[in-house]
């Protein structure tokens, strides 16, 4: 695969059931035109592509052997036009600490602001569907487990993303 200039995503890895999980709510809730990716989990949305290399070995030292981290959807959270669940995971906030600090010189200004871990189950819909499908969810919500299993870097063309690497945790 060749870099060709395309910025590079970083996002975290779900394990089958949870995927499964999120990805149906996002086909069934997110404009069909519009959901050109499956339900993902964002740590940085814009890396240069020069640091494609330095990137897979700084997230192989990040998994490797590392046991997965705890995580949970906690909550959900308005976007305006949308929804998404809130995670919880420690571990997997200071990965992306320790990630921007080594990428810090290099972050867009979003990758710069403070990072609010979601799932974006739908976006781009008028405020009122989104309010409603808001309300639906929040009904009976308990907040429950997630399982991260890696992570993941792609390049982004302004389609699908295109895989650069994945790195496991260790079960």
């Amino acid at each position: 695969m060749s870099e060709g200039g395309a910025p590079i995503i970083v996002s975290a890895l779900f394990g089958s059931d949870d995927f499964g999980y999120l990805n149906g709510l996002r086909r069934m809730h997110f404009p069909p035109e519009r959901n050109i990716i499956d339900a993902h989990l964002t740590l940085f949305h814009h890396l240069p592509p020069s640091i494609a290399g330095e990137l897979k070995h700084r997230l192989a030292e990040e998994t490797r052997g590392i046991p997965q981290p705890k995580a949970k959807l906690s909550g959900l959270m308005s976007l305006g036009r949308g929804v998404a669940f809130r995670v919880d995971c420690p571990e997997l906030e200071d990965i992306r600490e320790r990630l921007a600090d080594a990428f810090g010189g290099l972050l867009t200004p979003q990758d710069q602001q403070g990072w609010r871990p979601h799932v974006t189950i739908q976006n781009k819909v008028e405020p009122l569907e989104a309010k409603a499908l808001l309300k639906t969810l929040s009904e009976g919500f308990q907040p429950r487990p997630l399982e991260i299993t890696g992570l993941a870097s792609w390049y982004y063309r302004g389609g699908p993303w295109e895989k650069l690497s994945t790195h496991k945790f260790a079960r």
